[in-house]
Order: C-alpha cells, then sequence, then structure tokens
C-alpha cells in the first residue's frame, strides 16, 4: 500500500517547545526554497544548521520564543506563531519568480487536571494521563488530489479550480463514529473572526456555497467511511483583495455512527436539479432549516 507523503509543514508540540519540519520542496514544484528564506515567528527565529542537501530545515523553539503569543480559554492554553518565507529577489530586479508566504503554526495545551478532595493527601491526575485522554480522538482537513487518492502537494490553486477537502477522525479503542463538519470560514487573515469572512459551511452541517450561482460546491456521497466526509468548494478570493491567501478554518465534531443523521447531525448540499437541499445521509427533512436558518445547535 502507498505511504501518504509527509505534509510540507509538520508540527510537533512538545511539553516545552516546539518543533517545526519544513519540506524544502514547499510548494510541491520541484523547486527547493533555501533555508536562509525561511524564520519563524515576528522575531525571525532561523532554523538549527543543516545541509543543503537535506530535503527538510528544522525549527526548535520554547513556546514563548519567538514572538508567539499565548492565549488562555476556559479549556487550552494555545501558543500561535507562524512560519514565513521570504524568497530572495532574483537577478533581474524585473520579474519575481517566487511570492512571500506565512503559515500560521499553533500549539493547544489542555488546562484541565483533577485532584482528589481530600485535605491531607490531595492526587492530581498525571499530564500524561491527561494527555492521553485528549488524543484518543485525533481530526485532521486534508486538501486532496483531484482522484482523492493521497494528499496534495501543492495548495496553489487557480480561479475556475475545485478544491477536494477530506476530514477524517482517528479514534483509538473508541465507539464507532460518523463525522460531521458543523462550520467552515475562509478569511484572508489567519484569524477567522476578521474581515472579511465567509462562512461557506455554516448551521451545523449545511453547505451555503453550494447555493451560490455556478457551482459545483458539495458534500461527495458516498462517504469512504463513516469517519471520513469529503466535499468539493469552488476556488474564489475576496472581491478588492489585492492578496493571494485564504485562511480555512473549520470545526469537525462526531456522533456515534449508531446515531441516524438529524437537523443536528449532517451533511446538506443544495441541488441545483430539484431546486432543494439534500441530505448525504437520513431523510430531506433534516436540510430543511438550511434554507430557513433555524437550525438548531449542534
Amino acid at each position: 500500500r502507498a505511504l501518504s507523503p509527509r505534509p510540507a509543514v509538520a508540527v510537533r508540540c512538545q511539553e516545552g517547545q516546539l518543533v517545526v519540519t519544513v519540506r524544502r520542496d514547499l510548494f510541491g514544484t520541484g523547486r527547493p526554497v533555501r533555508a536562509v528564506e525561511l524564520s519563524l515567528g515576528t522575531a525571525s527565529c532561523p532554523p538549527l544548521a543543516s545541509n543543503p542537501a537535506q530535503a527538510f530545515v528544522t525549527f526548535v523553539a520554547a513556546l514563548h520564543e519567538c514572538g508567539s503569543t499565548l492565549q488562555v480559554t476556559p479549556d487550552s492554553l494555545i501558543y500561535r506563531t507562524t512560519l514565513f518565507y521570504e524568497p530572495t529577489r532574483s537577478g533581474n530586479p524585473l520579474i519575481v519568480r517566487a511570492t512571500p508566504a506565512e503559515v500560521p503554526i499553533e500549539c493547544h495545551y489542555p488546562r484541565r487536571s483533577n485532584v482528589s478532595s481530600g485535605a491531607v493527601h490531595p492526587t492530581w491526575a498525571p499530564l500524561r494521563s491527561t494527555v492521553a485522554a485528549e488524543e484518543r480522538l485525533r481530526f485532521s482537513l486534508r486538501l486532496m488530489d483531484d482522484d482523492w487518492s493521497r494528499e496534495r502537494l501543492s495548495n496553489g490553486f487557480q480561479l475556475g479550480d475545485s478544491l477536494r477537502f477530506q476530514a477524517d477522525v482517528t479514534s483509538e479503542g473508541h465507539v464507532p463514529l460518523r463525522l460531521f463538519v458543523d462550520q467552515c470560514v475562509a478569511t484572508a487573515s489567519p484569524d477567522r473572526s476578521s474581515s472579511p469572512r465567509y462562512a461557506f459551511i455554516d448551521l451545523g452541517g449545511c453547505l451555503l456555497d453550494s447555493r451560490a450561482e455556478d457551482t459545483a460546491s458539495a458534500f461527495v456521497s458516498p462517504r469512504p467511511r463513516p469517519e471520513s466526509l469529503r466535499f468539493l468548494l469552488d476556488a474564489f478570493k475576496f472581491a478588492g483583495d489585492a492578496g493571494n491567501l485564504l485562511y480555512i478554518s473549520c470545526h469537525l465534531r462526531v456522533s456515534p455512527a449508531g446515531e441516524a443523521p438529524n437537523s443536528r447531525n449532517k451533511a446538506c448540499s443544495f441541488s441545483r436539479a430539484s431546486g432543494l437541499w439534500a441530505p448525504l445521509e437520513g431523510t430531506a427533512a433534516i436540510c430543511s432549516c438550511c434554507d430557513t436558518g433555524s437550525c438548531p445547535s449542534p
């Protein structure tokens, strides 16, 4: 069985540091980037020294270094930084053969811990057991090749192309699960709440972009398996935005595989042939709220 290629940028979130591994063929074009063109965070931290013949460049940084930021939520500590690619100018100042790129990076750490109610000998749940519990469900969202056989090497598209997304969840010793995509938003910056902001999936699984004129956006039927979900999205850019980057953030959720799809657990696309919303699974009634906007909260 063929193995999927390693991602262009891989991140390992360790106890006190993060390790970022960058493939030199960053854009999958066969033209490797140079280590000096890569930096981490607003402090422009350089990578570890490496041999130019190696296929990867590695960064190692403490969680608070390189200009990273920390967000504290009720459940998590979230460290954020950015990988920057700044190509060197070519010998001819009139042409540009490469454009800068930014890759947002996040490390999430659970804040939850358990302590006994005993006043004399409190016992804390070990950090390792807490992390292991958090990692039993592993979610992923990948851009796929045209035949869905493997992850797409390049994240560049032309207007008129179709983006093929595959969402997956991997469980360890868990009951069988069915995966859903509650919401996906596109923004021009890494901040998913920034403006302009386009929610192309919303209302707990309504692919709203499929309702737009002349689009082929849709959930793909049938599922490869219950814990996977595929959908197509026509490429677009924000009007008046001179940039060429889109940041896409999605909220993935699971329900027991034995539970029948309903208005809370659904994957609905608009059918131009029938003029109605059609569910990937279940009866058409579960998609009726996609038109009214009154879908129950998942």
